[in-house]
């Protein structure tokens, strides 16, 4: 696990060139840090943009001037707790140059910090109270959100939808585990906490609120994860072509060569709401070409693992048959006067385009998702899996009356650690460590 003692230092904003980019500094020596890197030479207040001009890296050693400059910088100093890490936090905003930015997380290393690892400045939020686990993972699928569904649906778990929904059934678990272990506690006295028939209802609701959950969790992986979907059949049928007129680009390679397409070539795209993931593959023959040989290996492999396939002919010829579990037949070559099988299109003319689209949501069994899922991450969903598995042992145990407390206790206790896990107050440094990993740098 990364030390949180130190200052660490990271570009905010993505790679590349633009208008602006920030610089992220973060730990107990944030202030005294940044305040070395610039001309200002007043207290940084809190809260409060101040214009000052960054100093030339030969210079930071030294008090410096206006003359020692290379940008100018809005400067933002948040003190602990109130920032996005818990901690004393610098945001400096210079011209979106990779030069400068590079420049300023240099100077910063240089006096004292440390290049931040990736998901660092978001792990230390968790490590300081300012989000539990749902909503630090919310983060990145936030900023890895493709359609304005994904984006909503993770901006909803970072304001504590998914917190606020498992916190309700963990505080009914806590009330119902407490008072079996008092009863446990006092046999003698005969004491009972809880009646029998209380208990077994207060348990059902709770596999209420659990059902609840994962009723959503199709809807919240699709939402999240998306669909992928193969386009195969033999070369020059036209597969490239419907690629790109179903992605809206110019991705693949259009020829009249066949066996163009070699490897796969995926874009991902908004399809009425569902991110769906659209896989160019090599036309599917028999060759003695050890590279095509591959390309078609790849196909075959796509068509197997998609969750639909499209099957694309443009003659009378049969159309290949692969191993899917789905597939949607797609005549090519409408505009040619191509006998119609399937959903008839004309990748040149996009004649048929509409039609296409639609016909691959009805295939892939996906309403039209408008309302935002509870739940979307799969490792929620396993956990709130496991959780309504216990409780319903519980229930079990709840209704036989010969069934000692002890393992009804033992059942609720399951249940209870699983939705820790959820939040992170159960989670192991190897869990978190595979998590943040997974964020980019800066974040």
């Amino acid at each position: 696990m990364f030390s949180t003692e130190d200052t660490i230092v990271a570009i905010a904003t993505p790679p590349g060139r633009g208008g602006i980019g920030v610089v992220r500094v973060s730990g107990p020596d944030a202030r005294r840090i940044a305040q070395q890197l610039i001309t200002h030479r007043g207290d940084l207040e809190p809260r409060r943009a101040t214009l000052t001009r960054l100093r030339a890296p030969d210079a930071v050693a030294s008090v410096g001037d206006a003359a020692s400059a290379i940008d100018h910088l809005i400067v933002i100093f948040f003190p602990a707790p109130h920032s996005y890490t818990g901690e004393d936090v610098v945001e400096l905003s210079a011209h979106g140059s990779p030069v400068v930015l590079r420049e300023i997380v240099s100077s910063a290393i240089g006096t004292g910090a440390r290049l931040a690892e990736p998901g660092e400045f978001t792990l230390r939020a968790f490590l300081n109270g300012r989000m539990d686990l749902p909503q630090a993972e919310a983060v990145a699928d936030l900023i890895d959100a493709v359609t304005p569904l994904q984006a909503r649906a993770a901006f909803d778990q970072l304001e504590g939808t998914l917190t606020q929904a498992i916190a309700s059934i963990d505080a009914g678990l806590f009330d119902l585990i407490a008072k079996l272990e008092a009863s446990v506690d006092f046999p003698e006295e005969g004491f009972h906490f809880v009646e029998p028939g209380d208990l077994a209802n207060a348990i059902d609701r709770l596999i209420h609120q659990t059902d609840a959950l994962l009723a959503d969790a199709r809807r919240g992986r699709i939402v999240r994860d998306g669909l992928q979907v193969a386009i195969v059949g033999r070369p020059n049928v036209g597969k490239s072509s419907l690629f790109n007129a179903l992605v809206g680009a110019s991705r693949a390679i259009v020829t009249d060569i066949p066996g163009t397409t070699r490897d796969l070539v995926t874009e991902t795209v908004d399809l009425d709401g569902v991110r769906v993931t659209f896989v160019d593959t090599a036309g599917l023959r028999s060759t003695a070409d050890a590279v095509e040989t591959e390309g078609v290996e790849r196909a075959v492999r796509a068509a197997a693992v998609a969750d639909l396939t499209l099957t694309v002919v443009d003659d009378d010829d049969e159309p290949e048959q692969l191993s899917a579990e789905k597939n949607l037949l797609v005549q090519n070559k409408i505009d040619l006067g191509r006998r119609r099988r399937g959903v008839g299109v004309s990748a040149t003319t996009g004649a048929g385009i509409g039609d296409l689209r639609a016909a691959i949501v009805r295939a892939l069994d996906v309403e039209p998702v408008r309302d935002r899922p509870a739940i979307t991450n799969v490792r929620h969903i396993v956990l709130v899996q496991r959780a309504h598995d216990a409780l319903l042992r519980a229930a079990t145990a709840a209704h036989d009356a010969a069934m000692p407390e002890e393992f009804l206790l033992a059942d609720l206790q399951d249940a209870r650690d699983a939705l820790e896990e959820i939040s992170g107050r159960r989670a192991t440094e190897d869990l978190l460590t595979h998590i943040f990993a997974n964020f980019c740098i800066g974040k």
